[in-house]
């Protein structure tokens, strides 16, 4: 149980990741679901505060999100894979391994391939057509129409893999540990709501994974800086 100082940074976490994820969201027709930043927000909380912190932040907070935004169908699932998603994340970023440069850029590119493949093969297979994207808060955001071509699908692969192998590059072998963390909590978060869509809403939840594959890239891209952006600035204090 959090000790009675840590109970408002716990609530100030959770109430980052709602914000983060109600600020920036694509409606997904297929699967009534919808792409968001959320991931972004609980990656930062998961590797700064630990699993705790983040399974309670990413299952809460996300899941205040979605009854916000009307997708009660979705909150209970929510709490529970979002939870499971940042929990795992901040275990694995406290333990990190004695690590090789060599294996992570061969891991890395191996991982860029197959990122590649999997958003542009199911993007373009299962998903081409019109979409609808929210920008702000909700009851003052504007929402904007546009279509998704094979070829969109084809560029955000190319960013996904081409990112994962270009980080391995340029950081440490300890930031690719961390990248491979989020990476599989985030395969986690995918596969969940893929089986809590296809089986229980009975969706075809295959469309919205791209979506969501590109949602947990997203969240690395923009975790993995700021958190080690923040944890310069703890070493200098």
């Amino acid at each position: 149980m959090p000790s009675p100082r840590t109970i408002p940074l716990l609530a100030f976490y959770t109430g980052l990741v709602t914000i983060s994820t109600l600020i920036f969201t694509v409606f997904i027709p297929a699967t009534r679901g919808y792409f968001n930043l959320g991931e972004a927000a609980i990656y930062i909380v998961a590797m700064l505060a630990g699993a705790y912190a983040g399974a309670f932040a990413g299952g809460v907070g996300s899941m205040i999100s979605d009854l916000i935004l009307g997708f009660f169908f979705f909150a209970p699932a929510t709490l529970i894979i979002k939870g499971i998603e940042g929990g795992v994340l901040g275990f694995l970023a406290s333990r990190k391994p004695p690590l090789n440069r060599t294996y992570w850029l061969i891991l890395s590119a191996i991982i860029g391939v197959i990122l590649f493949l999997s958003i542009f093969l199911i993007g373009s297979t299962y998903y081409v057509g019109s979409s609808e994207i929210s920008l702000g808060l909700p009851g003052n955001s504007i929402t904007l129409t546009f279509t998704i071509t094979p070829f969109i699908w084809a560029v955000l692969g190319l960013i996904a893999s081409g990112s994962v192998v270009l980080t391995s590059l340029l950081t440490r072998p300890e930031v690719g540990w961390l990248v491979l963390s989020a990476a599989f909590s985030g395969f986690l978060m995918v596969l969940g709501y893929y089986l809590f869509e296809q089986f229980v809403l009975g969706y075809v939840a295959i469309a919205e994974v791209p979506f969501n594959i590109v949602q947990v890239l997203m969240g690395i891209l923009i975790a993995i800086p700021v958190y080690n952006s923040l944890k310069v600035l703890q070493k200098r204090k």
